[in-house]
């Protein structure tokens, strides 16, 4: 155990910073602090020693250079049972430093501005701080090392239960948090200054890129139980994401159910109405928009309700008691939603292994694009990452090219707009069927379009045989391709199957082929101009 004699002072942050000084105060800590920190404890009586007054040199050079000094570094470095350190401390009048209690100046913050500029950001990085959070951490057996306002209360009722003191564990603790924040904070400013070209102009990807990520959990296994795993999340996410869910209930989630709901979810997220889509493998297995969520669910259900057992569902508003008791009539993994209302926790409660994922905030497609790296789409590869923009396009209705003669009526158009955004979503090459903004059949994940086509035929069949029908479900269907097609056979056997109007990308040398195709079947065609590969 330590006990805490001096403590030094310094944050940006002063969230909490009266009250934690006041109950060192209490506990005969001595203060030393600097500048802004200084003037707001001693506006609440709390004694202060300027930093001048512990270093004989007054704050300089527009506050570049305050801590800067042997008598802090030094009253901070020293290691308490070296009698070498102790008879240096003695010759240059140095005095311990027990405690550094420092958050940064806040560089994200500040770049985080579209208009920063250069200089500003420059005057944004701090200098002292990270030294002396650095030194303390460094010398943990010896000096706690605060960075976090969240550990204030923590520390305060260790010492008032050691009579001041603090212990190692807690310091080694303090210490490694005080490095993730200073090595986090100086990943921020290389990537922020490394986006910029030798003119100053940014660039969209940095130079260089450094990462971090703190782990949120250790899993019982990977894909595969011989694969051992864990799952680290970006400090501070923004927006409705997987890694800020609160989990309500149920199992701890697995590598898998992460990795489903994380693809759920940014599929329902292209949705302003109400949507649900239930997720197999990354893989959409049924996706239904309605204004009625009940409906939407028994309908997303029905599209293939042999692959949704034991799948992943994401809805993009409140689950309510009714479909609460639709979704527990079946086996199903985990449940994703903006909120959940009492009726629908109590009937889901009763099934204590199903996992319930309560996001904050909205679930749509209006949610702001996170800044900087936080927007990127990344793929490892074996020595090296891929780094992309994430595939955020939305398209616009009004820029669709029509290319038949035929145009699609204005049920065919919302169903073809539905189909789009669910292949966008479907791993390539994927073919996506569609009537009544309801999944009939997918094709995901084949090396042939035509293959993928016909397997989404196949299902429906499938889908339609095994619940007693005899009607062709893909009659009066819309189809939807994330590339285009390079021959006239995808288009003629989606006529066959009974499909009535296509959407794709176009931009195939055999456009014109493909084109006549659809107009020898009487089908509208429409190309975005846009391709969503998903690989």
């Amino acid at each position: 155990m330590n006990t805490i004699k001096r403590a030094l002072v310094s944050v940006s942050d002063k969230t909490g910073l009266p009250k934690f000084c006041q109950g060192l105060a209490s506990l005969d800590v001595k203060i030393v602090s600097t500048g802004g920190t200084a003037e707001l404890l001693k506006k609440h009586g709390i004694p202060v020693m300027q930093i001048s007054e512990l270093t004989g040199f007054p704050e300089m050079l527009d506050g570049r250079v305050k801590t800067l000094h042997p008598k802090v570094h030094g009253g901070i470095l020293s290691v308490r049972d070296n009698p070498k350190h102790q008879v240096h401390m003695k010759i240059h009048g140095i005095r311990p430093i027990d405690m550094v209690v420092v958050n940064l100046y806040p560089f994200e913050k500040t770049v985080a501005d579209p208009q920063c500029v250069l200089e500003l950001a420059i005057e944004n990085i701090d200098i002292g701080g990270p030294s002396m959070l650095r030194s303390a951490a460094k010398n943990y057996r010896f000096v706690s090392a605060v960075t976090d306002p969240e550990d204030y209360d923590r520390i305060l009722e260790e010492m008032r239960l050691n009579c001041g003191a603090m212990s190692e564990s807690t310091n080694a603790y303090l210490a490694r948090k005080a490095f993730t924040r200073t090595a986090a904070y100086d990943a921020a400013i290389s990537n922020w200054l490394c986006s910029l070209d030798e003119n100053g102009t940014p660039d969209l990807f940095p130079s260089s890129v450094t990462l971090q990520f703190r782990k949120s959990q250790e899993m019982r296994y990977g894909e595969n139980p011989h694969q051992r795993a864990a799952f680290y999340v970006q400090p501070k996410a923004s927006g409705s994401v997987v890694a800020g869910a609160k989990q309500l209930q149920g199992k701890e989630l697995s590598f898998n159910n992460i990795n489903d709901a994380n693809g759920a979810l940014e599929l329902v997220k292209e949705f302003s109405e109400a949507a649900v889509v239930i997720v197999k493998h990354t893989n959409p297995c049924g996706v239904a928009q309605n204004p009625d969520i009940l409906e939407a669910y028994r309908r997303a259900r029905a599209a293939d309700p042999v692959s949704a057992f034991g799948g992943i569902i994401a809805c993009n508003r409140e689950i309510t008691g009714a479909v609460a008791r639709e979704i527990s009539s079946t086996f199903v993994e985990a449940v994703i939603a903006p909120g959940f209302d009492a009726e629908a926790l109590e009937v889901l409660g009763a099934k204590k292994n199903l996992r319930l994922l309560q996001l904050s905030g909205t679930v749509g497609p209006d949610e702001a694009v996170p800044p900087g790296l936080e927007g990127f789409d990344f793929k490892r590869v074996a020595g090296g990452l891929l780094i992309q923009e994430a595939d955020r396009h939305v398209l616009d209705p009004a820029s669709l090219r029509l290319v038949t003669r035929r145009e699609p009526t204005p049920e065919e158009l919302q169903d073809l707009l539905f189909a789009w955004k669910v292949t966008k979503h479907v791993k390539s090459n994927a073919i996506v069927y569609a009537r009544e903004c309801c999944t009939v059949g997918v094709g995901a994940g084949q090396m042939s379009r035509v293959d993928a086509s016909r397997i989404a035929v196949w299902k429906a069949q499938e889908i339609a045989r095994e619940a007693g029908r005899t009607d062709n479900p893909v009659l009066g269907s819309v189809l939807a391709s994330d590339a285009f097609f390079p021959f006239r056979d995808g288009v003629d056997a989606a006529a066959e199957a009974g499909a009535k109007a296509i959407i794709q990308p176009g931009g195939s040398v055999r456009d014109e082929e493909v084109i006549l195709a659809a107009d020898s079947h009487g089908m509208a065609m429409v190309f975005t101009g846009v391709r969503h590969f998903r690989h």
